[in-house]
């Protein structure tokens, strides 16, 4: 049994803790949109630990929803509100991304199920088109999220690791911001493996992004304020 996805969906609803009790003690809207992210990767990493174990349709949906769809867009959004804060774009594109996800959420609960042999040894990811019917309108919304997802992320990196740098103040937050980044695209990273075979290199890769993100997480809200030298 490979024990990774269960470490994996720890340390994300220990991180969504952590990222929430910042919210509660400091207040930014982003902390909250990104304890929603973290909150939709730990939902789909546990899906995985659930579907190594037994099959459930639901359960499937949930991992597609939050893994899928979800997770790489709402972590944006929180970057997004990070870096906007004058103005009301980040508020409208919020709203727009919650109805789009409402749809998605809708598109996905009631979409029929179809009928297979489901094999627990082997991850979801390489089996859930067998079993998920997934329509037109899914798929382009799974598409524009994680584009719209890794654009915000990374971009929202770049620039405010520029900014940073150019001021040559805040160096921790610059390394965070990137780390943040890189962590929450590992998982896109692992799917690429599992095409070439890789397994268990998808479960690492969820590992991995989430141990990136924490450490990204502490290293840009520590009460420090590291200079460049």
């Amino acid at each position: 049994m490979n024990y990774i996805p269960y470490l994996s969906t720890v340390i994300a609803f220990v991180f969504v803790v952590a990222v929430y009790n910042r919210y509660r003690r400091r207040g930014g809207i982003h902390l909250l949109l990104w304890a929603v992210g973290l909150f939709c990767f730990g939902l789909g990493t546990l899906s995985e630990v659930i579907l190594s174990l037994t099959f459930n349709i639901f359960v499937l949906k949930v991992w597609y929803l939050t893994g899928a769809m979800l997770t790489a867009a709402w972590l944006g959004m929180g970057t997004v509100h990070l870096l906007i804060r004058k103005g009301n774009a980040a508020q409208i594109i919020t709203w727009v991304l919650a109805g789009v996800s409402a749809l998605a959420l809708f598109l996905v609960l009631t979409a029929p199920a179809l009928s297979g042999n489901y094999d627990v040894t082997h991850p979801a990811s390489e089996q859930y088109k067998d079993f998920l019917t997934r329509g037109g309108l899914t798929i382009f919304l799974t598409i524009v999220l994680n584009i719209y997802g890794t654009l915000t992320l990374v971009g929202g990196a770049i620039y405010s690791a520029f900014l940073f740098w150019r001021k040559k103040i805040l160096a921790n937050r610059m390394f965070g911001n990137i780390l943040i980044a890189a962590g929450a695209l590992f998982p896109a990273v692992g799917g690429s493996l599992l095409k070439a075979g890789l397994t268990d290199m998808l479960y690492l890769s969820e590992f991995a992004g989430a141990i990136l993100m924490y450490i990204g997480f502490v290293m840009a809200t520590s009460g420090k304020s590291e200079l460049f030298e």
